[in-house]
């Protein structure tokens, strides 16, 4: 019996539940929470982390919802990509189709953490009839390409050079670390995670080997290989979201107004166009923390997640 057949019999616990989904290249990972006859609610984790970032952060949430939290590629436990090829943002999405697919889910929630954001926010406009809530968390729900285009030639031919690189050494040992050393490094390359929450990602994000732990992630996905979407792009997408929206920001996240580059350059153009379009069915919250306000103080955002998930509940469409 398969991981997904065995966790669709299991009764209603608190507990969570690992699954594979098979894919081509392997396999997707991920881990499901809550009635497998819930509310379908489907949860993307942000550039190199994995789902144990939703640990805290579930367990507060309504107990009769269905809580899947992916691994995406690379990522996690999940397979990854076969030799030679680099990752595009646009196979995330796929994989989220995929992973939907085989879970029949004809229309579900989205929850997505930065990256895992992006992902949802671009499912949503491709498939906007399956997606009836979105959560975007420290996300705008897009992630458009620099408007200088040299920028953008720079970071392709950077990615195209990395992934050669590594494949020249592709025969060297993958590097081990002390369990405090891995953690360590965990924490320098991610100035917003406590000690408690990078312990949570390690969980998952590494494998014990006689000699230390490996990091799980694929070295490929390093390199940010973003579509060539610009801000006027994400800007006619989004109008096709039929899903009710929130977006979570964090005061001290990595999108703060402080920052007026960013600010300035997609993030209140994209909450802008959010509120033109979707009116009354958006609703943008500021939440004391950082970028990891969801793992570090998951109290600051689990209340305002539950009333958003339960408003218009008996509304919702079943399976």
């Amino acid at each position: 019996m398969s991981s997904l057949m065995k966790w669709l019999s299991l009764p209603v616990t608190g507990m969570f539940s690992e699954l594979k989904f098979p894919v081509p290249w392997g396999h997707i990972a991920a881990k499901a929470w809550g009635s497998p006859k819930g509310h379908p609610t489907l949860c993307l984790h942000g550039w190199l982390d994995n789902a144990n970032t939703f640990n805290r952060l579930i367990p507060l949430l309504p107990k009769d919802y269905c809580y899947m939290a992916m691994d995406l590629g690379g990522h996690g436990l999940s397979s990854h990509r076969p030799a030679g090829f680099p990752y595009h943002f646009m196979d995330y999405v796929s994989e989220v189709r995929r992973v939907v697919a085989a879970l029949q889910w004809s229309r579900f929630t989205l929850m997505g953490h930065s990256m895992g954001g992006t992902v949802a926010g671009m499912f949503s406009c491709i498939f906007p009839e399956m997606v009836d809530k979105l959560i975007l968390l420290e996300s705008c729900g897009f992630f458009p390409a620099p408007q200088d285009h040299d920028a953008w030639l720079e970071s392709k031919r950077k990615v195209v050079e990395s992934l050669l690189s590594l494949e020249q050494n592709k025969h060297q040992p993958h590097k081990t670390r002390s369990p405090q050393a891995a953690l360590k490094r965990l924490l320098e390359a991610n100035p917003h995670l406590t000690e408690g929450s990078g312990k949570i990602l390690l969980q998952r994000g590494a494998t014990e080997m006689p000699d230390g732990l490996v990091y799980n992630r694929d070295m490929r996905i390093l390199k940010h290989n973003r579509e060539f979407i610009t801000l006027e792009q994400c800007v006619s997408f989004l109008k096709k979201i039929q899903a009710q929206v929130l977006m979570i920001m964090a005061k001290d996240g990595l999108f703060s107004y402080e920052d007026p580059d960013k600010s300035m350059n997609f993030v209140k153009p994209l909450q802008d166009a959010f509120k033109s379009n979707l009116r009354e069915s958006f609703q943008l919250v500021e939440v004391p923390g950082n970028h990891f306000v969801h793992l570090n103080e998951p109290e600051e955002v689990a209340g305002i997640i539950s009333i958003f998930l339960e408003k218009d509940k008996d509304s919702k469409a079943r399976l």
